[in-house]
This record gives C-alpha cells, sequence and structure tokens, in this order.
C-alpha cells in the first residue's frame, strides 16, 4: 500500500489485504474515518491490472462529486459518470454512478447486455452502504448485491452500524466470500458541548471525564401556548460562543429550511470573517456566476459575504455547489442546514452544532436515532487540520439533557432491511427466470436472511403467553378438570336462564288470576331438575371456582392471542414472496404476464423505473400522451411523478388539454388502485399536477424568474420536479415499444426543460 504519501490506520490496511487477497469486504466506520482510502486502493489495483471497477453512490450529488474528485485523481480519460440523465465516458476503467443504474445494468435493461455492461469489471465499490435502511431507496442495495456476478469483489462502505456482522454474513451468503472490518475508530476524536440558555455566555462540557452527564447543566423551561412563538433563539449565543473559543467553521444542522434562513440572516451581523476573506469571498461568487448567470440576483449572496450561508433541498442546486466550494475553502465560517447535508457531501468542519435531539414528524416531536445523531455529529472533525473536533447540542424544552446524554453514549441502530417487491422487479425476473427461481432469489434478500430479528419480539410475546399458561395451570380440590367446569357452566347457565323465564310466566298468569297451563307446570318441574343436577356437581359449593373460572377465560383468551400470533408469524416469513406474488396477480390481471412470462406490454414496463410502474405504463398503453405538445406532455408527466406535498400550493391554471388528459387518467388511477386494493399492494399513483402548470410555462420559454415567482416554495423544490419529468421522459426516448411520434415529443420536451438553472448539478 505504497500508493499512499502517509501511513494508513490499521483498519485501512486490513481492509486493503483483504481486497488484495480477492475478498469481498465490508468496511464499518465513523464518518471522516477514511474509508475511501479502500476504496481508492480498489481503483488503484484495477487502473494497474487493466481492469475496471465501478463506483456507486446513493445520491446523484454525491456521484457527481466523486466524479470531479477522481477525474483530478487519476485522469479525465480514465474516469466516467453515469446517473439518471448523465453519461460521460461509460466505458472508461472507473466509472462513478448512483447505484440505482448499478441494479438497472444488472437486469439488462434500458443499459443493454448483463454481460457487456460487466465486461471486465473486477471491483465495485458499493459507497454509503447503510442506505439499505432508505425507506425508498433501500431496495436497490439488495437487488445490487444478489444479482452481482459472484467473480466481482464487493467493497461496501458503511457508517456504523449495531449488525455489520449480519450483513457480512448475508453478503457472504448470496455473493461470495466476504471479510468484515469494523472499527469504532476516529482520527479526529469528538468532545461534546451543552448550550444552556441560562448560561449564554459559555458551552458546557456535556459529559464528566468519567462519563456521566454534567450536572451543573440546567433543563429548558417548558413554554406553552402563544408564549412558545415569542420564545427567544439562542443561535447568535452558540455561534458567538463557537467563534470566540476558535470553533469555526461548523455545520449548524437544523431540521426546518425556514429556520435554516432565518438562523442564518440572525448570524450575519456577528461579523465572522476578516476583510480579507470577504473580499475572497467576492472574487469567487463573480467568477462562480459569470459561469452561472441566473443567481445573479440571489438574495443570499449578501450573506455570503459576511461568512454565513443556509444548506437545504430548497436551494437551487447550483447555489448549494457555490455554497460547498466556499465551505471548503474555509471562507464559509457558518452553514446552517437540515440533515439531508449530512449524507456524505465533502463538507469537513471543526464542529457541527445539532439544534436538537428531537424533529417534528407527522405524528409529533420524537428523538433523534442514534445513527442519525452519529452521521451528523460524525461530520465534525478535519483530518490532517483539527485534534479535537467539536459537537454542540442546543439545548431545548423538547429534550432532557438526561436524555441527549442517554443519545450521545448509545450504540448505532441496526441496519434493517427495506426490501420491496415492485412491478418491474417481478417483470425483470420473471423475464430471465422461472417462478421457482425468481422465489430463491427473493428469498436471498436481506429481509429474508434477518427476518429473524422481525420476528424476534413476535416469538418473545409468543413465548410469554406460553409460559403465562403454564404458570396458570390449576389444581382442583376434587380432581375435576377443565371440561368438567365448563358443563357445569352450561347447566348453570341454562338454569339461570329458565328459572328467570319462569318466574316471568308466574307472574303474568297472577297478574291475570290464572292458573299455570299443563306446559307451565313441566317448564317449571325441567328448571327444577336443572337445578338437582347442577348441585350434584362439585364446582356448585366450591370455594375456588370463580378462581378455576376466571383461570380458563383467562387462558381461552390466551390461547386466542397465540394463534393470532402463529398467523402474524406465518405471514412475517414469507411476506416478500406474498407481496412479490400479489405483484404478480396484478400484472396477470392487467395483461402484463401470461404463463409467467411478461408480454410485449410487460416487457416494455420492465424497463420503466417510477414509482408506480404499471401506471406509467397503463397511461402509455392508453394512447392519451400521444397528440400532446412538449409542453403538454411535460406538464401531464409533472403531474404523475409529483408526490403528496405537505403544504398547501395555490392552484395555477394550465391547459384546457391537460386538464381533460388528467381527468382521463384519473379513470386509470381509479381501476389501478381497485385492483392492487384486493391484492393489498398499497403503491401510489400521484397525480399532483401542483407545478403542471410551471413546467408548461418553461417548455415554451418562459424566465426563470417568472416560473420561481409563481409560487411561494423553493426554487429547489421546482427544479427536483422538472428534474424527475426529464427522467421519465428520457426512459420514453430509450425502452422499447413507445410509439415514434411520444418519443419525438419527449426529446423536445427535454431539451425545452434542460436549460439554466434546471441543467445544472
Amino acid at each position: 500500500m505504497s500508493e499512499f504519501p502517509f501511513e494508513l490506520d490499521d483498519f485501512q490496511k486490513e481492509a486493503c489485504n483483504f481486497i488484495d487477497n480477492g475478498s469481498s469486504v465490508v468496511v464499518c466506520a465513523p464518518t471522516g474515518a477514511g474509508k475511501t482510502v479502500i476504496a481508492q486502493h480498489a481503483i488503484n489495483n484495477a487502473l494497474a491490472k487493466g481492469e475496471r471497477i465501478f463506483y456507486t453512490t446513493p445520491l446523484k450529488a454525491l456521484s457527481n462529486q466523486k466524479y470531479y474528485d477522481f477525474s483530478e485523481q487519476y485522469g479525465h480519460d480514465n474516469v466516467g459518470l453515469l446517473t439518471g440523465d448523465t453519461s460521460i465516458n461509460r466505458n472508461a476503467n472507473v466509472v462513478v454512478m448512483t447505484t440505482e443504474v448499478f441494479r438497472n445494468m444488472l437486469y439488462g435493461t434500458n443499459f443493454g447486455a448483463v454481460a457487456d455492461n460487466l465486461k471486465n469489471v473486477k471491483y465495485v465499490i458499493l459507497d454509503e452502504v447503510h442506505y439499505m435502511n432508505d425507506e425508498q431507496r433501500g431496495t436497490v442495495w439488495e437487488e445490487s448485491i444478489i444479482y452481482c456476478p459472484t467473480n466481482i469483489q464487493l467493497v461496501a462502505l458503511s457508517a456504523t452500524v449495531a449488525n455489520a456482522d449480519e450483513l457480512t454474513a448475508w453478503i457472504n451468503s448470496v455473493h461470495s466470500k466476504t471479510e468484515l472490518v469494523n472499527t469504532d475508530f476516529r482520527p479526529v476524536p469528538l468532545k461534546f458541548l451543552y448550550f444552556d440558555s441560562s448560561k449564554p455566555d459559555r458551552l458546557l462540557p456535556l459529559l464528566t471525564p468519567s462519563g456521566q452527564l454534567n450536572r451543573k447543566i440546567n433543563p429548558e423551561k417548558r413554554v406553552f401556548g402563544n408564549n412558545r412563538k415569542k420564545q427567544k433563539s439562542h443561535v447568535k449565543d452558540v455561534v458567538r460562543n463557537l467563534h470566540e473559543q476558535d470553533m469555526l467553521p461548523a455545520i449548524y444542522f437544523t431540521f426546518s429550511r425556514k429556520k435554516c434562513d432565518e438562523q442564518m440572516e440572525k448570524c450575519a451581523e456577528l461579523e465572522l470573517i476578516t476583510k480579507s476573506e470577504q473580499v475572497q469571498i467576492r472574487q469567487f461568487i463573480d467568477g462562480y456566476i459569470a459561469e452561472n448567470p441566473h443567481l445573479y440576483n440571489n438574495r443570499h449572496i449578501e450573506y455570503l459575504l459576511q461568512g454565513v450561508a443556509s444548506h437545504h433541498a430548497g436551494l437551487l442546486p447550483a447555489w448549494k455547489n457555490l455554497v460547498e466550494k466556499l465551505f471548503q475553502k474555509g471562507l464559509i465560517k457558518v452553514v446552517f442546514a437540515t440533515e439531508t447535508l449530512a449524507a456524505g457531501i465533502n463538507m469537513p468542519a471543526r464542529s457541527t452544532v445539532i439544534s436538537s435531539t428531537s424533529k417534528r414528524t407527522d405524528s409529533g416531536h420524537r428523538m433523534l436515532t442514534a445513527s442519525e445523531f452519529l452521521q451528523m455529529s460524525g461530520r465534525a472533525g478535519r483530518r490532517g487540520m483539527d485534534e479535537v473536533g467539536y459537537v454542540t447540542i442546543v439545548g431545548t424544552m423538547f429534550q432532557s439533557p438526561e436524555e441527549v446524554a442517554e443519545l450521545v453514549l448509545s450504540g448505532a441502530n441496526p441496519l434493517e432491511s427495506k426490501f420491496s417487491p415492485s412491478y418491474s422487479m417481478v417483470l425483470n425476473l420473471l423475464q430471465r427466470f422461472s417462478l421457482e427461481e425468481a422465489k430463491e432469489l427473493i428469498l436471498k434478500s436481506f429481509g429474508y436472511f434477518s427476518y429473524g430479528n422481525r420476528l424476534k419480539p413476535l416469538l418473545e410475546l409468543k413465548e410469554s403467553y406460553e409460559n403465562e399458561i403454564k404458570d396458570r395451570t390449576f389444581v382442583c380440590p376434587y380432581r375435576r378438570t377443565d371440561e368438567d367446569l365448563r358443563e357445569y357452566d352450561k347447566i348453570r347457565n341454562l338454569y339461570v336462564q329458565n328459572r328467570r323465564t319462569y318466574k316471568m310466566i308466574c307472574r303474568q298468569e297472577k297478574g291475570k288470576n290464572r292458573a299455570l297451563s299443563d306446559d307451565a307446570v313441566k317448564f317449571g318441574k325441567e328448571t327444577k331438575s336443572q337445578l338437582m343436577k347442577m348441585h350434584n356437581y362439585q364446582c356448585d359449593n366450591c370455594k375456588l371456582y370463580k378462581k378455576h373460572a376466571k383461570n380458563i377465560d383467562v387462558v381461552s383468551r390466551l390461547s386466542t392471542k397465540i394463534q393470532k400470533l402463529d398467523k402474524d408469524i406465518e405471514r412475517e416469513q414469507d411476506i416478500f414472496w406474498n407481496k412479490f406474488l400479489s405483484h404478480r396477480a396484478v400484472l396477470e390481471e392487467f395483461g402484463y404476464l401470461k404463463d409467467d412470462y411478461p408480454t410485449a406490454i410487460g416487457i416494455m414496463t420492465a424497463q420503466i423505473r417510477s414509482e408506480n410502474e404499471l401506471f406509467v405504463a397503463e397511461i402509455i398503453k392508453s394512447n392519451l400522451l400521444e397528440d400532446l405538445t412538449p409542453a403538454q406532455l411535460a406538464a401531464v408527466i409533472c403531474a404523475i411523478t409529483t408526490e403528496d406535498l405537505r403544504i398547501d400550493i395555490p392552484y395555477i391554471p394550465f391547459s384546457q388539454t391537460v386538464r381533460k388528459t388528467l381527468n382521463k387518467i384519473r379513470d386509470i388511477r381509479r381501476k389501478i388502485e381497485k385492483i392492487q386494493g384486493y391484492h393489498m399492494i398499497d403503491t401510489p399513483c400521484y397525480i399532483n399536477p401542483y407545478f403542471s402548470s410551471l413546467i408548461e410555462l418553461w417548455v415554451e420559454g418562459s424566465e426563470w424568474e417568472n416560473i420561481a415567482g409563481q409560487i411561494d416554495i423553493g426554487e429547489g423544490d421546482i427544479v427536483r420536479a422538472f428534474k424527475r419529468v426529464v427522467d421519465i421522459l428520457r426512459q420514453f426516448t430509450i425502452i422499447d415499444s413507445i410509439p415514434d411520434s411520444l418519443v419525438y415529443t419527449a426529446r423536445e420536451a427535454i431539451d425545452k426543460i434542460q436549460r439554466e438553472p434546471v441543467d445544472i448539478d
């Protein structure tokens, strides 16, 4: 490993040795520990031997960053990039791509034959493999690992997770020999501080030298009602403390875009930078805006000149890129960011500030998970620059100091499978494999491998019920069985009911001054004989009768619960295969599968990548898109690719043709949702025309300022919605069996959408 101009850490050496010996490897280490060095060693190996290597990341922005880094390091001719909308030098020796593109290669759709795609590939780096935890993207990692040919060595790089050994054992079982390198080593140790608003002029150590909570920290006072809105923000106090104690630059994590911007504005007057630094910032901004003129009037420029910035998904990609570059140069002292910044972007900081260890969700406030906290706090401490990284937690009324200390001292959460079959997965597998072979592949998923963890609480609950039944074994003093008591109860209940009836008859007849009829007399004698029969049971006079009866009732209820748990356990064991079969049934009903092989429309649908491939395919099949103009097509696709938003957006009229088309698409959605509901599938069919009018105007040539001024939402959100449209339209141009007229319209729409600032990553 002499290719590096520095001594490698022990865990880096160990991982590199495993790679050299031909093993796949899982490297689990804290953020900032130096996992990329291991990937670089595999790249050096591949280049030295004339072999190829794929470097996959979960995010397009991260792929772009790695592409530029590797191009500088290994030369532009040696490095390529493949994302959903970019293809550069795809046959290079080092190809950076999103994990989803790699998965698509393994399916052989859109990218040609699998053998051609993977020709001469020796290594695949799976960066940020802990994204398997991601609800939307997690399945992609599992598919990539399952379908990857075993002659390719996998190098899986992960942040700290609790069950790295389980992940390694799974890859070892479904791929090839895999070794684990697991370390909690941090080259730059972290020091945890706490901001207590009752002591605004200093930051307190969170923990004592022995690892206990610092008792000098006071909990924040709870504020209710209207007073909460008037509550003072302490962001300036926190940043001022960091500045005075030489703890900048810092990433200040806040769970609200609006607060990111507000806090940036509040800290702009703190004079965090020198005049010389301000001149450098101005020069860099001028040069950057010359290349990106759409940023000329950005209202955040004045804040950059004060050394503070905001970074979140509501901002334009080019603007976020500017912020990242200035921060990397040390010219921005504080970036106020949402937690998405913690996902691998190269923005090393001396400090991180976590504004709260609880976050608001749809169901109220909840504490951060240990892994979320580790991901954010791990951004602190720059290797080779800082001896210590500082993590400051700001006190809030939603958390106690005890809860914060517990979170800081907690280990990482385990990696949980989010594997979930989709329509395209079913079609792709059945295009290449028999139903039985497909089942084998589904049962190779990490979700199935680790189902014991999901079953554990169910099995423990079942065991507790069974133990309670054992503990409730009742010993009758007369040696009567449960069945004897049940028989007694039947007679007793019948007697009580008949006695009540007989007394009522007697009262009625007496009120009418009539003698009892023969039937009534006979009924009375039968009731009396039931009483005598009841007295013959020893239960009738037993002092433990109630205890015995209650015991039977409790055992019966526990047995019912056990039966229900058995069904839940059985369903959980086969949950992935059952989901696969449900999707298969829907596809058969729509004519996309016949005899467990895709039909022509099924083969086309297998190549689609969207939230609901069946929905998109049915829209294409309906011919509703063929006579639309590029602007109208973009508007319709925008509606079906935009997820439900949690904010109110004013209605902006779009063309009548788009409105009529969407109304007809609603009929398609109703049909799909009805059949999906029958098969218990909840894959959404979106029709949300929030941005349809905007993209229609944009394709027709409107200026960006006009577009962005239409609604009160982040420009980054608009760009992201437009890029999703481009993604689907680009698929229209390359998948099989799309009508030529639709292909031409899609290409024209893409060309008109892809202009500044939408075309900038």
